[in-house]
């Protein structure tokens, strides 16, 4: 590679690196959490579930959402923070990953927030409820502070079993 191309490559890289990144965020009990925008298709309230058989307590069953069935997990069941209370306030956030659609249930939904790739710091390792595998890291905006979920990596991980790994 010649220097001219070394420096292209080198300037698109930090382009793609400075780009700012959109998140929704939404709470779990005490903590706040973010997801890429990009993989939210809706948000809905909590309404009712089928519940399906044999599924682990954090699939709480499926919605028919508009002819497709979609499963609902319930995020607090799921990252162990206790007895979960459904009220006006929940939210269901209805997901589009690798072609599945997938129904996230949290406390609540708060806003969109973009960070700059300087305001998203490496998650510690700390051996928390969430596997660190699952973090893109910690997202810092004024006085808050973010865990940013890598979402795509937790639902389609094999423990849950619910979107297929992209063909290896």
């Amino acid at each position: 590679m010649t220097t001219v191309q070394s420096k292209h490559a080198e300037g698109a890289a930090n382009t793609a690196r400075t780009k700012p990144l959109e998140f929704l965020s939404f709470t779990l009990g005490e903590e706040e959490y973010g997801i890429d925008i990009q993989k939210v298709q809706e948000l809905r309230g909590y309404d009712a579930v089928t519940r399906i058989a044999n599924a682990p307590d954090y699939i709480k069953g499926v919605v028919n959402l508009r002819g497709i069935i979609v499963p609902i997990i319930d995020m607090r069941i799921k990252f162990a923070l206790g007895t979960p209370s459904y009220d006006q306030f929940t939210v269901v956030i209805v997901l589009n990953i690798g072609g599945r659609v997938v129904g996230m249930v949290v406390d609540s939904v708060s806003d969109v927030i973009t960070l700059a790739a300087e305001q998203i710091k490496p998650a510690p390792a700390m051996g928390s409820v969430l596997d660190t595998d699952y973090l893109i890291g910690l997202g810092t905006l004024d006085d808050r502070m973010l865990i940013l979920v890598d979402i795509d990596r937790l639902m389609s991980s094999e423990e849950m079993g619910l979107v297929e790994a992209a063909a290896a």
